[in-house]
């Protein structure tokens, strides 16, 4: 795990390496302090200044370059923190890029987005600490401790004396608070899901209202991650009063032993001056075992983050390019050759059951089905979405596990259920199918997919912006924006899984005629629930419970008399009495 973490430094080795060095001059300046202001002391008798001017200056210069020392170190230590951070967060975005669906559901969405966000900053401030307090802290206790038995060494013992209490203690309260630090981790991720689910089926909430059983779901995941926190900063509330009654207890027994001393060998074993600056190097030793405490405080805490976001960098995708993967396409035709799927080595059955499938290139092909009947399953095999477990897919004549990821997906162009558009202008949300696509390409698309006459009629036309999510348009415009952006891929492939439910017959109809006239060549696959979106198509599938029960064309299928006449009729029938 910390090979993996210290391999995302990258270019800001120069800042982490600095970093410490300049931490270094600070603690050596800073406990050269104590021992010249002993010097001071012992030397000030109240007839001259000169001393004081001396030894003043002397310790001026020392606290001068001690500040300019911690200064470097801060802004070192700060460009190499948030540079790690950028560099992690970068990998970790980068990774979830290539996971598949299958992947994704194992995480969690909602995980994830904490990992990317909480975790990192967590481990962002675990590193600065380490590269800053973890170097200043112990170099400061052994310069502190060396510098006291230069002075006097039986005082010195009292250091090594209470330097174990406090170790045990740390030890004790980094064991008991470790754990919770675990369970508060899978806590966050369940509030981050509640308040995603939330925000995403807000209208549904509302339209519902059920906003106050969300709001007792989230004040019940609140109320955990909460519960748990504060156990935890009970058992970490003992470090203060731990440290205090340490530092303390070392100050009194300096004082008093010193005193004792002193007075017994009338100054000769040890001055006034020198108790004084043991007394420093003493609250220095105490001090730097308080802040090693918020260390390990912290350490702790983003131990389990470092773990969730290595789990992450760690983890090899499910699906992969094969080496030296096939890089062309060759036609939009496909084969499904027996052909099973299900989630999961688990699943309780199989999702996909026996599927024969032969589609030529150029073909129109409708899927029909109930719900759960895996429709949108079967389409996610043919760009590799997920993979067959078992049999064959099937596209262009190669097996789909065969191609470079890259290139079988640009060549399958898919507008799912869930129709997405994003922040920006619909050109730069239509450029998504091809960035370099120009004006006159994107205009020929939208009247392809009927999006052109309502973009004209917009204030800004196709510069008109759109919300995150494409909430300032209609569910009909929507899946016609994003119908567009799949054409504008010139895909040998194109895949509707029920994208024209939110249009009028009569667009549907004037869609898939574009699409006969303008990309004859192009394989076309329609999941619909209106039969009339699909009624025209060269071959129909209808599934059910994962397996073909039917195919043929419309006139084939009316002949048989089963499920896709029967759905027919009921929806004709249903016009019929309009």
């Amino acid at each position: 795990m910390i090979k993996i973490l210290i391999d995302k430094i990258g270019e800001y080795r120069k800042e982490t390496i600095l970093t410490p060095l300049f931490m270094v001059g600070e603690v050596a300046l800073e406990t050269l302090i104590p021992t010249i202001m002993a010097m001071l002391i012992d030397e000030m008798t109240g007839e001259s200044m000169e001393p004081v001017i001396r030894y003043g200056s002397i310790l001026l210069v020392l606290a001068l370059l001690s500040l300019t020392c911690g200064a470097f170190s801060a802004r070192f230590g700060a460009k190499a923190s948030t540079g790690f951070a950028k560099n992690l967060r970068k990998d970790l975005f980068y990774k979830v890029q290539d996971f598949s669906f299958e992947d994704i559901d194992k995480f969690s969405s909602s995980s994830l987005v904490t990992r990317l966000t909480n975790d990192v900053s967590q481990i962002q401030m675990a590193f600065q600490m380490l590269i800053r307090m973890a170097v200043r802290t112990p170099l400061m206790l052994v310069f502190s401790v060396i510098m006291a038995f230069r002075i006097n060494h039986q005082m010195s013992m009292i250091f090594l004396a209470i330097i174990p209490v406090l170790g045990i203690g740390l030890y004790v309260i980094f064991q008991t608070a470790h754990p919770i630090f675990k369970r508060i981790f899978k806590k966050y991720d369940a509030l981050n899901n509640s308040v995603q689910e939330n925000v995403a089926g807000i209208r549904v909430v509302k339209s519902f209202v059920r906003e106050d059983y969300e709001i007792e779901k989230f004040n019940k995941a609140s109320e955990e991650v909460r519960s748990d926190f504060t156990r935890a900063e009970r058992v970490l509330a003992l470090n203060n009063p731990l440290q205090m009654l340490c530092i303390k207890t070392a100050k009194e027994l300096i004082c008093y032993f010193g005193a004792v001393i002193i007075i017994q060998s009338a100054a000769t074993q040890l001055t006034t001056g020198q108790l004084s600056s043991l007394i420093s190097y003493g609250v220095q030793v105490l001090v730097s075992m308080m802040m090693l405490s918020m260390v390990f405080i912290q350490i702790s805490f983003s131990a389990e983050a470092a773990s969730r976001i290595c789990e992450v960098l760690t983890h090899k995708p499910s699906l992969v390019s094969p080496e030296n993967g096939v890089k062309e396409v060759k036609d939009g035709s496909i084969v499904f050759d027996n052909v099973s799927f299900s989630y999961g080595a688990h699943a309780s059955r199989d999702a996909l059951s026996d599927i024969d499938l032969d589609i030529a290139s150029g073909q129109t092909v409708g899927i029909l089905g109930s719900t759960g009947s895996s429709k949108t399953t079967l389409i996610q095999l043919i760009s590799r979405l997920y993979d067959a477990s078992k049999g064959t897919v099937y596209v262009g004549g190669v097996d789909v596990r065969k191609y470079d990821l890259v290139t079988l997906r640009d060549a399958v162009s898919v507008v799912l259920q869930k129709n997405i558009l994003f922040s920006g202008t619909i050109k730069d949300n239509l450029r998504w199918g091809n960035k370099d696509a120009s004006d006159e390409e994107i205009e020929r698309v939208c009247r392809l997919a009927q999006a052109d006459e309502f973009i004209q009629q917009m204030p800004d036309k196709y510069d008109t912006m759109l919300t995150q999510g494409g909430t300032n348009v209609s569910g009909g415009q929507k899946q016609r924006l994003c119908i567009a952006r799949a054409l504008l891929k010139k895909p040998k492939i194109l895949i509707l899984d029920d994208s024209t439910s939110a249009v009028d017959t009569r667009t549907d109809a004037l869609i898939r005629q574009a699409f006969r006239e303008e990309i004859p060549d192009t394989t076309k696959i329609i999941i619909a629930q209106r039969v009339s979106s699909i009624e025209d198509a060269d071959q129909i599938i209808v599934l059910d419970s994962g397996k073909i029960v039917e195919r043929g064309n419309h006139e084939e299928l009316m002949k048989l008399g089963g499920i896709y006449a029967e759905i027919y009729e009921s929806q004709t029938k249903g016009k019929e009495e309009n």
